[in-house]
């Protein structure tokens, strides 16, 4: 096994046919390696199972674990590996390219296949991203032009509008699955762990071209649960604003179109309004509780716009924003599909 191949990042990861994650299933779910597919050595009840015996007795945790990973590799190369040529090249990873992944990869190499284990495994990656990140968002030819604005004036309509007609977007909303308030969770779908957000993060960066403008929407230092790394933050600190304006009464309309859940799950909304009762005042709370009752919603949503989320904003070039005053202003129209189409054209054309 010491004959095996192995590789240090940074790499292109597109030079082998297959990423193969050989960790846990619980492991992998946490986060891995973009594209990468997991076939577990261990699943994550053996995984337990072999630790805890190796703090007792090495040679027999060790025994047991050859057994098991034996059983799965041969398991795995029968029903996801037949149909591969003598021209496949796999990459392997475990925590740290150590027996787990040398061992799949000696079973690899030995029918012919031109095998490589990343040297460092899940952990060398994890401290290649990380310091990746730090210097992409560095870079001097990083041109983001930053989308505020008040709650509901569409920023992320705006993006994808943008998106849709040729521009680069960084849609960090969107990768943290989270609208970034208290009400932003996204029904029945969890927030990524702040490790994966990391990863799809600079996945993401990966893909963009420098030298054009980037569009991305201004967002406090955590979207939900996920922080926004260091880096990233200091780029936004810097970066181009452009304030984004709509009436009320469009806001209204995004806000209840992009948020449909609460006025089926009125009981939810109630429980998180609740938490504002420290904030706002229980007479505050009430009375939006009994407009949810009489289900009056556009009322409910323009007094939370009013009596909370504006009042909650903080303008680009205020003392206490990280951002700087705005450059310029785009007014949309209203909150048709074609209000945004032209919204995102005048955006493109002035950056």
């Amino acid at each position: 096994m010491q004959h095996l191949s192995t590789i240090t990042f940074p790499f292109d990861l597109s030079d082998y046919s297959e990423i193969i994650d050989v960790r846990s299933p619980a492991e992998y779910q946490l986060d891995h390696i973009p594209g990468a597919i997991n076939l577990p050595v261990l699943d994550d009840l053996q995984r337990v199972e072999v630790g805890a015996l190796y703090k007792d007795n090495t040679f027999e945790a060790r025994r047991l674990g050859a057994s098991l990973i034996s059983a799965n590799v041969s398991k795995h190369i029968q029903e996801k590996m037949m149909e591969h040529g003598s021209d496949y090249t796999p990459l392997l990873y475990c925590w740290r390219g150590g027996m787990r992944s040398r061992s799949f990869t000696f079973i690899l190499k030995s029918i012919g296949w031109d095998a490589t284990v990343i040297s460092g495994g899940y952990r060398a990656f994890r401290k290649h991203i990380v310091s990746d990140t730090e210097t992409l968002f560095q870079d001097k030819e990083l041109n983001l032009q930053v989308l505020s604005g008040l709650t509901g004036v569409g920023k992320t309509r705006l993006l994808k509008a943008i998106e849709a007609q040729g521009g680069q977007i960084l849609d960090l909303e969107g990768l943290a699955n989270h609208k970034g308030s208290l009400l932003g969770a996204t029904p029945e779908s969890p927030q990524p762990t702040q490790k994966k957000f990391e990863t799809i993060l600079w996945h993401t960066m990966q893909q963009l071209d420098f030298s054009k403008p980037i569009f991305t929407e201004a967002e406090s230092n955590r979207i939900g649960s996920i922080h926004c790394p260091s880096s990233l933050w200091a780029a936004l600190k810097r970066s181009a604003v452009i304030n984004v304006k709509l009436s009320v009464a469009e806001r209204i309309k995004v806000l209840r179109e992009d948020y449909p859940h609460f006025q089926e799950q009125s009981s939810e909304l109630k429980y998180l309004l609740s938490k504002l009762t420290p904030l706002r005042g229980k007479e505050q709370v009430e009375q939006w509780d009994a407009l949810i009752d009489a289900q009056d919603w556009d009322n409910f949503t323009q007094s939370v716009l009013e009596n909370h989320y504006d009042l909650c904003y903080r303008a680009p070039g205020d003392e206490d924003s990280n951002y700087q005053k705005p450059n310029s202003d785009i007014t949309i129209p209203d909150s048709s599909e074609q209000g945004f189409i032209t919204a995102a054209a005048e955006a493109i054309a002035n950056s």
